[in-house]
């Protein structure tokens, strides 16, 4: 069975960017997730959604 599900070290691994990061990142709502209980969780499809935003927002600053 896949999982559609991503640990905070999972995202900060396929992102490129240091798990502090991802947290720092959560604390100030800048990336979408999800809290079960005391875990954060993120969906595969929402990161992936989330970061062709991010990239066409950066093509967009750029033009």
């Amino acid at each position: 069975m896949e999982r559609h599900t991503l640990t905070a070290q999972e995202v900060a691994q396929y992102i490129g960017v240091h798990l502090d990061t991802i947290y720092n990142m959560v604390r100030e709502k800048q990336i979408p997730h999800v809290r079960v209980r005391r875990r954060i969780i993120f969906s595969k499809e929402t990161i992936n959604a989330w970061m062709r935003d991010q990239e066409q927002k950066s093509i967009e600053a750029i033009s």
